[in-house]
């Protein structure tokens, strides 16, 4: 019988200490000093009064607990020593099934691990979906974090366990985050189109108008329809609008949305959580049978990355008339331009400049993402509230010098681009560092036509410069641009500068952020507040109307632009419901 908030918040401690036996391995004073915290109004909030006491109890109760655990494939399970619990995790990973390759291997990477680290190896072997691990995929995260400092492992040892107990919390509860899995379910499947020469390497790439990008906007449409939209439509630029109506003409409109175009092998959330977490929320009210005094119009935005042309931000920046007529002739690597691969896609380039939005229609725009970042996995918190976006300004440059033979040119002869473009990156690296937020990276170097026995004459490199508001962003812009004026003076080389985006800073609305946070409070969760060092298409949207966001937790150290992205099917559920809880705040206040 499954159990409820009630019987924890009303029960006797020792009664209720009980029915939450065999959450932490051995250990049963975490539950039962989160139990001084009753009563609980969610099942969320339960979950991280756990979480605190074990981030209060100090680093022996820690090491003590993580000690507690037993190692994946090791003396416990060849013994049968396993907590039911244990047991039942490893044996649906397969690990109780091992091969004798499979289990020689594990036997060696604990043993690796134990050595280096002094405690066993913690992975919730259920997963971010709460389903299972493959062997293979607990092996490959095993070696990968076997590289990591003690610090760190030891932090996501503790991140894994109260994985764990999050998942057996559910089982007890008989709770399954089902809008999460439907969320989950969708990205894993439009994860399945990617670009030629990553599609063959496992690899996730969609970059503008190619096959695989069409092919996600049909998918998003598609998906779209079948949750009850009204409207759906492929735009001018590629953007999928999807349009919720209200119940009465000529109501406002609440719009939202995110990017679905990735970086080269990036990872499945960055952009398109912020699609499916309101479509999601549309499905709900669809099957309810439940309209809004507000139209609610969900887009995913065609292009963000800036992969495949030098501009960016054009699905979202056509909205706000900041779509640019001249980029219709810049040209991708293959030497086909903006204006072809629209055409070919069968869009309509003189539609463009309808796309502009009407602020005075809308009541403002709100977007959901995946934090790409670490603050919130440290925190183990699942939901933060953006308070503002950090400004930010891209640059591609090349320097100039003289290509020359490495064995006869001397030294102190060279007209050397690399080494000039070397030494601006690491003065990079060093000025961004005396601000507070700012940062600074030259993510793209190149040598074209380089070679291992030549100097050489030719750099060509990307900076990438952000800071917290723009007057902060433009100082450290205005260092780094006159420091690479020195150095190629110096070095007697020379450089052409091209200004690829400037995007202001943009803080949250006060309105639309407190939002945001009444509900995440209605969750049961604690409110944390956090700026954002990435850009995204709330920025652009800025320009014309209030916005706010919605940040949920990544894994991994919060690690994006990177196939080891990832969230868990639990985080997305408590997205999907904050974004609910302030379509029902709004309903009110617009009724």
């Amino acid at each position: 019988m499954a159990l409820t908030l009630e019987q924890i918040n009303t029960a006797p401690r020792d009664e209720a200490l009980q029915l939450l036996d065999g959450l932490y391995e051995h250990s049963p004073w975490v539950a039962g000093q989160a139990l001084d915290a009753r009563p609980f109004q969610s099942l969320a909030q339960l979950k991280q009064a756990m979480v605190r006491v074990l981030q209060a109890a100090g680093l022996e109760a820690q090491l003590g607990l993580i000690r507690a655990h037993p190692e994946l494939a090791g003396k416990a399970m060849v013994s049968q020593r396993l907590t039911a619990p244990s047991k039942q995790e490893q044996d649906t990973a397969g690990l109780t099934d091992c091969t004798p390759e499979e289990f020689a291997t594990l036997q060696q990477l604990n043993a690796d691990y134990n050595a280096k680290f002094g405690f066993p190896f913690i992975l919730a072997v259920r997963g971010p979906r709460g389903t299972r691990l493959s062997k293979q995929q607990i092996i490959a995260t095993f070696t990968r974090r076997l590289k990591h400092p003690p610090e760190l492992e030891r932090q996501e040892c503790l991140r894994n366990i109260h994985r764990v107990v999050e998942l057996r919390l559910n089982d007890k509860f008989a709770q399954e985050p089902a809008l999460g899995h439907l969320v989950w379910d969708w990205q894993e499947q439009l994860a399945q189109y990617s670009d030629p020469g990553y599609l063959e390497k496992g690899q996730l790439t969609v970059t503008y108008l190619t096959d695989a990008h069409r092919a996600c906007a049909q998918f998003i449409a598609t998906t779209m329809r079948e949750s009850g939209f009204d409207d759906v439509t492929i735009d001018a630029v590629g953007n999928v609008v999807g349009v919720y109506r209200a119940a009465s003409p000529n109501a406002p409109t609440l719009l939202t949305g995110s990017h679905y175009d990735t970086v080269r092998n990036g990872g499945k959330y960055d952009g398109r959580l912020g699609i499916f977490v309101p479509l999601a929320c549309v499905r709900e009210l669809h099957r309810q049978g439940r309209r809004l005094p507000f139209n609610l119009e969900v887009i995913g935005f065609a292009e963000e990355e800036g992969q495949r042309y030098k501009a960016t931000f054009l699905g979202s920046g056509a909205l706000t008339g900041d779509f640019k007529p001249e980029w219709l002739d810049q040209k991708d690597a293959d030497g086909i331009t903006m204006r072809e691969a629209m055409q070919h896609a069968g869009l309509d380039v003189d539609a463009i400049p309808a796309l502009q939005r009407d602020p005075s229609r809308y009541l403002g725009f709100v977007e959901v993402h995946i934090e790409q970042g670490p603050v919130l996995n440290e925190l183990d918190l699942p939901l933060g509230v953006v308070t503002s976006i950090n400004g930010s300004v891209r640059y591609l440059c090349e320097v100039t010098g003289v290509a020359s033979h490495a064995g006869t040119t001397p030294m102190n002869r060279r007209r050397d681009a690399a080494t000039a473009v070397a030494e601006l990156a690491l003065y990079v690296e060093q000025r961004a560092a005396q601000d507070a937020d700012s940062v600074g990276t030259v993510g793209q170097l190149q040598v074209p036509g380089g070679s291992i026995n030549v100097v050489p004459g030719r750099c060509v490199f990307s900076l990438d410069l952000r800071a917290p508001n723009d007057a902060q962003r433009d100082a450290l812009a205005r260092d780094v641009l006159a420091q690479l004026t020195a150095i190629c003076g110096r070095r007697g080389v020379h450089y052409t500068l091209e200004c690829t985006e400037r995007a202001a800073a943009a803080p949250s609305a006060p309105a639309w952020q407190q939002r945001w946070e009444r509900a995440v409070d209605a969750l049961g969760l604690p409110c944390y507040r956090l700026p954002s060092g990435a850009g995204h298409d709330a920025m652009k949207l800025h320009k014309i109307m209030p916005q706010a966001m919605l940040f949920v937790r990544g894994q991994n150290s919060g690690i994006s632009h990177n196939p080891l992205e990832s969230t868990t099917s639990d985080d997305m559920q408590l997205a999907v419901l904050a974004f609910q809880q302030l379509l029902d705040q709004l309903a009110l206040e617009t009724t």
